[in-house]
C-alpha cells in the first residue's frame, strides 16, 4: 500500500503537468489507481471517489477508465458531471471525450441549469457549442411549466430549448401540444411551429405558427390559428390572446363565430372579452344572422357585441347598412336587443321592403322571441312611404305622422299610417292601363300588400281626395311635401352594404394576407424573429 501511494504521488503530478500541457483529462483524486495491460489494455482504472476535469469541467464517479492515448473517459456509479455554475449533470453511466469535448450518459440522466431540470435516459452534451440533446424522450421542468418530448436540443448560452416530436407543455394554466416548440427558459417564451394546440378551462386554441409567453399568459399567433370558448369561435390571420383578461384581438381576415345565435361577425380588426361577453370589430366589419332560410347581413364602421347568449345586443356606428333579400336599409346607428327582440335604426333611417322604400325620423323593428321571425314594424314621426310605378315614371306615395306594419313569413303585409295621412296612388287596370291618379287626405289609411305591390288601400274618417286622369293633375301636384326618392342608396345586395373605401381596405388585407403567405418559405430562425418583432410592438 506505501509503494502504491508513492508510486500514485509521483505519478499524479506528472499527469496534471502533462494533461495542462496537452489539455488532457487530468485526474484530480481517487482512492485507488491501477494499471493493467492484461486486464484494462491502454487504460488506467481509477476507482473509490474519482474525481477528474477537463477544461472547466469536473466529473465525480465512484468508477472510471482513463484511456491515456484517446484522451477518453468511461465513468460508472454515481456520475455527476459540473460545469461551472451553469451545468449539474447526473447519470449511473458516462462517456468523455477529451479531445472534442464531447459527453454522452445514460441511465436515470438529470441535468440542471440555475433555471431548469432536463430529465432523460441518453443524453449527449457537446462542450463546444454547449448543446445537450436527446432522441429517447425527455422532461423538463422549470418554475413555471413541465415539458416532455421525443426529441430536444438545450442550448445553454441561450438558455432555450428546442423540441421535436410529441411535445407537451403542462402548467396550472394550459397544455400545449406541438411537434416543433422552442423554448427559453429564463423568460418563459415559447414559439410554436406546425399543427399546435393550446387547452384550457377557458377555452382551446389552434395554431400552426405562434408565439406563448408562459409567465405572463400572453400569446400571438399568427397562420391558420383560432381560438374557441364554449360558444364562440374567433379565427383571423393574427391573433392576440391574453388570458390572464381573458381578452383576444385578431386582425385581417376576422372570423367570430356564434353557433348559440347563429351568427357571424367579420372584420379586418376585432376584440373579444370573453369575462365581458363583449366583441367589437371594424375595419370592414359585417355581422351575419341567419333568420329562418335567409341571413342578414349587418354592416357599419364599427359593430359591437355585447351580452349573454340569450340577452345579446348589437350596435352599429356610423354609416350603418343591413340586407337581406325582401329587406334592406341605411341609418347613423342602430341597436338590436335579442332579449326584447327590438331593433332601433336611429338617425335618418331608410329601409326597403321589396320595392317601397319607407322613412321617418325612428324606426323600429321587433321580431317574436319564440319564432325568431319579423313580427311588425314602427315608423314614429315624418312617415313616408314610396315606390315607382311599375310602368311610368310616377311615385306612388303615402305620407302620415307615424306608420305600423305587420310581418307574416318575414315579408311585410299590413301597414296602417296615422294621422294626417296624405296619399298619391297610380290605379292600374289588369292589363296594367292607368286609370288615373288618386291623391287623397284621411286621419288614417290601412293598406295591404302583395309582394312588392300595394294591394288595397282603406281611408278612414275626413277622407278629401278624388282621382285625376293623368292630364288632369300637374307633374308638381304629382308630389307630396317632403318627398325624396332615395333609390339610388337602395342596397340591392349583400355587397352593396360596404362603401367604396372599406372596399378598398379590404383589397390593401387582401394583398398583405398574400405577402404574409410568402414569408412561409423564409428560413425558420428568421420567422421567429419576426415573431419575437411583432410581439415586442404588441406589448408597446
Amino acid at each position: 500500500m506505501r509503494i502504491f501511494l508513492f508510486v500514485l504521488f509521483i505519478t499524479f503530478p506528472f499527469l496534471q503537468a502533462n494533461a495542462q500541457k496537452n489539455k488532457e483529462i487530468f485526474v484530480e483524486y481517487s482512492e485507488f489507481f491501477d494499471v493493467d495491460e492484461n486486464l484494462y489494455p491502454d487504460a488506467i482504472l481509477l476507482t473509490g471517489n474519482v474525481r477528474v476535469s477537463h477544461e472547466g469541467a469536473i466529473l465525480y464517479c465512484n468508477k472510471a477508465y482513463l484511456f491515456k492515448k484517446e484522451n477518453y473517459l468511461k465513468a460508472f456509479g454515481d456520475v455527476r458531471m459540473v460545469q461551472g455554475d451553469t451545468i449539474t449533470m447526473t447519470s449511473t453511466y458516462a462517456e468523455y471525450n477529451g479531445e472534442n469535448k464531447q459527453a454522452y450518459a445514460s441511465g436515470n440522466v438529470v441535468m440542471t441549469s440555475p433555471s431548469s431540470t432536463l430529465k432523460s435516459e441518453i443524453l449527449n452534451f457537446d462542450r463546444n457549442t454547449q448543446q445537450a440533446f436527446y432522441k429517447t424522450g425527455g422532461t423538463i421542468n422549470d418554475k413555471e411549466n413541465v415539458l416532455t418530448s421525443q426529441a430536444g436540443t438545450y442550448m445553454v448560452q441561450k438558455k432555450m430549448y428546442q423540441f421535436r416530436n410529441a411535445v407537451t407543455i403542462t402548467n396550472p394554466k394550459s397544455v400545449i401540444k406541438t411537434n416543433h416548440l422552442d423554448y427559453y427558459e429564463n423568460v418563459g417564451h415559447a414559439y410554436l411551429f406546425g399543427a399546435s394546440t393550446i387547452t384550457s378551462k377557458e377555452n382551446f386554441i389552434y395554431t400552426e405558427k405562434g408565439f406563448y409567453d408562459t409567465k405572463k399568459n400572453l400569446a400571438h399567433f399568427v397562420k391558420n390559428s383560432y381560438i374557441k370558448y364554449n360558444n364562440r369561435l374567433i379565427e383571423g390571420d393574427s391573433l392576440y390572446y391574453d388570458r390572464n383578461r381573458e381578452f383576444a384581438s385578431a386582425t385581417r381576415n376576422v372570423k367570430v363565430t356564434d353557433s348559440i345565435n347563429n351568427s357571424i361577425v367579420k372584420g379586418h380588426y376585432g376584440e373579444v372579452y370573453k369575462a365581458k361577453d363583449s366583441l367589437m370589430m371594424t375595419k370592414r366589419a359585417v355581422a351575419m344572422t341567419l333568420v329562418e332560410k335567409d341571413t342578414l347581413y349587418i354592416h357599419g364602421k364599427k359593430l359591437v357585441v355585447t351580452g349573454k347568449p340569450e340577452e345579446r345586443v348589437i350596435r352599429g356606428y356610423t354609416n350603418v347598412r343591413f340586407y337581406k333579400t325582401d329587406m334592406s336599409g341605411k341609418c347613423d346607428s342602430l341597436h338590436s336587443s335579442e332579449k326584447t327582440g327590438l331593433t332601433k335604426l336611429i338617425g335618418n333611417p331608410v329601409m326597403w321592403n321589396y320595392d317601397n322604400q319607407m322613412t321617418g325620423d325612428i324606426m323600429h323593428l321587433i321580431s317574436n322571441k319564440e319564432t325568431e321571425k319579423l313580427d311588425s314594424l314602427k315608423v314614429l314621426n315624418n312617415t313616408f312611404i314610396a315606390s315607382k310605378d311599375t310602368i311610368g315614371s310616377g311615385y306612388n306615395q303615402v305620407k302620415g305622422q307615424n306608420l305600423y306594419g305587420k310581418f307574416r313569413d318575414n315579408k311585410l303585409y299590413e301597414v296602417d299610417v296615422v294621422k294626417n295621412t296624405e296619399v298619391v296612388y297610380y290605379m292600374r287596370n289588369d292589363e296594367q292601363e292607368l286609370i288615373g291618379i288618386n291623391k287623397s287626405a284621411s286621419s288614417s289609411i290601412n293598406m295591404t300588400l302583395d309582394g312588392n305591390q300595394i294591394d288595397t288601400i282603406t281611408f278612414f274618417t275626413q277622407v278629401d281626395g278624388e282621382i285625376y286622369p293623368e292630364k288632369d293633375l300637374p307633374e308638381n301636384a304629382r308630389k307630396l311635401r317632403g318627398f325624396i326618392w332615395r333609390g339610388e342608396e337602395r342596397i340591392k345586395s349583400k355587397e352593396d352594404i360596404f362603401p367604396p373605401e372599406e372596399n378598398e381596405y379590404d383589397e390593401k388585407m387582401k394583398q398583405k394576407t398574400k405577402v404574409e403567405a410568402e414569408k412561409e418559405n423564409v428560413p425558420m430562425d428568421v420567422r421567429k424573429e419576426s415573431l419575437e418583432v411583432e410581439e415586442k410592438k404588441k406589448d408597446s
